[in-house]
């Protein structure tokens, strides 16, 4: 009911009405076509192949646009699409290109679509809950840093904040829009194939060798080079920019799967979760992150305490056993020799050196209470204020970035609100009846604990599409409760007015 008032009514209905050709006379289409028919070959004149590319654009783009707006659950899925596939098709382009932007685009587009839909619904009970509440603070808290008296430069807090501030409002657009459970069913299926793309993509580059425009990524940079070679391997990064992203998705996807396998679904998509799954772990390994090694065990053991049955627990011990006996063979293969590292880092020469770093920073970070500005340290550091100390420092953790950068305070705060995230996760899941849905939060709480535990070693809530997952997540353990929640009501199930309450 609402979605068609909001859909026949104001700028979305206005802007639909007028593009209806019954309401156009043919002399008034004339008119309107007559100067696109003199612009275009006037464009491929002067430019040629540019004309012709800005012509494909624009009429791609402007329906694209108004989709994204008028259908914002078109626009979700754009949006997941474009974060996961934007690095890989930008690699031809040259490297000032700003591809960035479109994702910026995207974003505002869905929150101006969000905000067109609530005039004409004022039910805000969708956002009245405790990672809400924890989110509007931390945003706030973003803001703040605005202003922080330490910080080296304001672009370099106008540039960071786009993908760590205004990112997290796509929380709000993911809460409200995404209302049922075909629709989640859908999102999901769009996840892992993106992830399934994902680890055909590494996995080409790792066995049949890198395509001519990935080569010349690769050496394009030799500061790049130099982080992704590694004792004569080259890390893999599969359509991400970093080996980290695509490793730590990897991980994301083979848990999801290991949920997804107790729908009731066919013997046929079991059997492809089944089969899919190692195939993610090969791909994983590939990228050679050694923090992303211990990511599943310690997501399937958190599984085996939410889920207690014997065949949980089984499965879980079997895999230990597995893993034990891989950590601890004898091997020359060097892929399998950097996976037995990652459970010895005291012998880890990087681990010693990130630690040092850490005990370094120490002092600054307990002197610094709201930190040294957001953007102070990184790529935006080194480009605003390249004499700065923080810009010369490597934070390698997600959390050390944000004690460093917006102080103990942010620290405080950051950990407070991912706590919130969990534990809200957590409760939903022992809240939920509908067996789907239960599986469904059971994921997501996987997904954000595989992402919390990774932000330790590296940088995991920085890039895309990382940063749109983890926020999505954190949606739908709110969302799959309502819709339990409505789906009870309307069954006669009196129970859930005291979870309304």
């Amino acid at each position: 009911m609402l979605e068609n008032q909001v859909q026949n009514n104001g700028l979305m209905g206005t802007l639909r009405n007028k593009l209806k050709l019954g309401n156009i006379t043919t002399n008034t289409l004339i008119v309107m076509l007559l100067p696109v028919a003199v612009i275009i070959p006037v464009l491929v004149a002067k430019l040629g192949v540019m004309g012709i590319a800005a012509v494909f654009v624009i009429a791609l783009g402007i329906p694209i646009l108004f989709g994204i707006i008028a259908y914002p659950k078109f626009g979700i899925a754009a949006f997941m699409v474009t974060a996961f596939m934007l690095n890989y098709v930008s690699e031809p382009l040259p490297p000032d290109a700003p591809t960035g932007i479109l994702l910026d685009v995207i974003t505002y587009l869905l929150i101006f679509g969000f905000f067109v839909k609530k005039k004409f619904d004022g039910n805000w009970d969708y956002f009245k809950n405790p990672i809400t509440y924890l989110i509007i603070t931390w945003l706030g808290y973003n803001f703040l840093e605005a202003v922080n008296p330490a910080s080296p430069s304001i672009l370099a807090w106008v540039y960071t904040v786009r993908t760590v501030g205004f990112i997290m409002l796509m929380y709000f657009v993911f809460l409200y829009q995404i209302n049922d459970i075909k629709y989640i069913r859908f999102l999901f299926k769009l996840w892992l194939g993106l992830c399934l793309f994902a680890a055909a993509s590494g996995f080409q580059q790792e066995n049949f060798g890198l395509m001519e425009f990935e080569r010349k990524w690769y050496y394009s940079d030799p500061l790049r080079l130099s982080f992704l070679y590694i004792n004569g391997h080259l890390r893999k990064v599969a359509i991400f920019p970093d080996p980290v992203t695509f490793s730590y998705n990897m991980v994301v996807a083979v848990a999801m799967c290991i949920c997804f396998l107790m729908l009731k679904i066919s013997t046929g998509k079991k059997i492809f979760l089944i089969c899919i799954i190692p195939f993610y772990i090969l791909t994983m390994l590939y990228s050679g992150t050694r923090g992303a090694y211990v990511l599943l065990p310690a997501a399937l053991a958190l599984l085996a305490i939410l889920k207690f049955n014997k065949q949980i627990l089984m499965a879980v011990l079997a895999a230990g056993f597995m893993l034990v006996i891989v950590v601890f063979m004898p091997t020359s293969n060097p892929t399998i020799k950097r996976f037995q590292s990652a459970f010895n880092p005291s012998a880890d020469a990087s681990f010693n050196v990130r630690a040092e770093n850490q005990r370094r920073i120490k002092p600054y970070i307990l002197s610094h209470p709201i930190g040294g500005g957001l953007g102070s340290v990184g790529i935006w550091g080194r480009r605003f204020a390249p004499n700065s100390m923080l810009a010369k420092f490597p934070p390698d953790s997600g959390f050390v970035r944000v004690a460093v950068e917006m102080g103990w305070i942010g620290l405080l705060l950051f950990c407070t609100l991912l706590f919130v995230i969990l534990y809200t996760g957590i409760n939903h899941y022992f809240l939920i009846k509908n067996p789907e849905l239960k599986v469904y939060c059971l994921a997501m709480v996987l997904t954000i604990f595989i992402y919390n535990i990774g932000n330790y070693p590296q940088q995991a809530l920085v890039q895309y599409p990382s940063n749109i997952l983890f926020y999505m997540a954190s949606a739908l353990l709110n969302v799959t409760l309502r819709l339990d929640i409505a789906e009870r009501k309307a069954q006669g199930d009196k129970s859930v007015e005291k979870l309304i309450a």
